[in-house]
């Protein structure tokens, strides 16, 4: 599976390349560290990403900013987002499932509960059938 990490914070960013290879996954992690980061990479790409891994809070522009611009776009509305933060704000939960969202997962502050809930999210999306872009 193709994923696109959109993510500020370098220690995230470890964590779940350290899960996947800990797991020999064969998952490729593309990264983003922020939205307008990865809607040049979507926009400039030929091969799109399987599953999207979102952060809310981030610079330059907001999770939920990215999430607007790309349920908008034709060719990539279909892209299951994964809404992955530590904001367990209800605003923004309900904003992201109206926007259109697949999931909305809280970061756990221990690495064995994160490695535990990434792991699921993964062998979920990885058996269902995505969209081929």
């Amino acid at each position: 599976m193709n994923i696109l990490l959109i993510e500020d914070d370098t220690i995230e960013i470890m964590k779940l390349q350290r899960m996947v290879a800990k797991h020999s996954l064969k998952h490729n992690i593309i990264e983003a560290k922020n939205g307008e980061e990865a809607l040049s990479f979507l926009e400039s790409s030929e091969r799109l990403p399987d599953i999207i891994l979102l952060d809310l809070n981030m610079p330059r522009m907001s999770g939920i900013e990215f999430l607007e611009i790309l349920k908008k776009d034709a060719r990539l509305r279909y892209l299951p987002t994964i809404i992955l933060t530590t904001s367990e704000n209800r605003v923004d939960l309900l904003k992201c499932y109206e926007i259109g969202i697949a999931g909305y997962i809280i970061k756990p502050l221990k690495y064995e509960d994160y490695q535990g809930k990434l792991e699921k999210v993964l062998a979920y999306w990885n058996v269902n059938e995505l969209v081929k872009g």
